[in-house]
């Protein structure tokens, strides 16, 4: 199970504004392949995995959208009840914390990749295998 470099970028808590970082990447053929976003104090924070993690972020540099990285822990689940809280519950008997937690495509029907993102990267790695 491998570890995901993961883009946040800063932007204004307004409507359109997801559409418009979607259209910003897509315009330099960056495929999104998770999303996650959520709002706090008049701004938003959008969290991205992408296929092209240097274009996404001169393209979220160039915006003004204060893009910052850091690694996460991928792993692929079935698509089907009691996946998500099996790996969860192997995170937490290992003493890590999720901070988040988000899903994206597995290119497949029946499975999906969830980003888990915690302090201690390796730690969830380990608690995954």
């Amino acid at each position: 199970m491998p570890k995901a470099r993961q883009l946040s970028a800063w932007v204004e808590d307004r409507p359109g504004m997801l559409g418009e970082v979607a259209s910003a990447l897509a315009a330099r053929k960056v495929n999104i392949l998770a999303f996650m976003v959520g709002a706090a104090e008049g701004r938003s924070v959008v969290r991205l995995v992408v296929d092209k993690p240097a274009t996404a972020r001169k393209v979220l540099a160039e915006r003004g959208w204060e893009p910052s990285e850091e690694d996460v822990v991928q792993v692929t689940l079935a698509d089907v009840p009691g996946s998500l809280g099996g790996a969860a519950k192997k995170l937490g008997d290992a003493g890590v914390n999720i901070r988040y937690a988000y899903t994206g495509s597995a290119h497949s029907a029946r499975k999906v990749n969830t980003y888990f993102a915690v302090e201690d990267v390796k730690a969830g790695l380990r608690a995954l295998r």
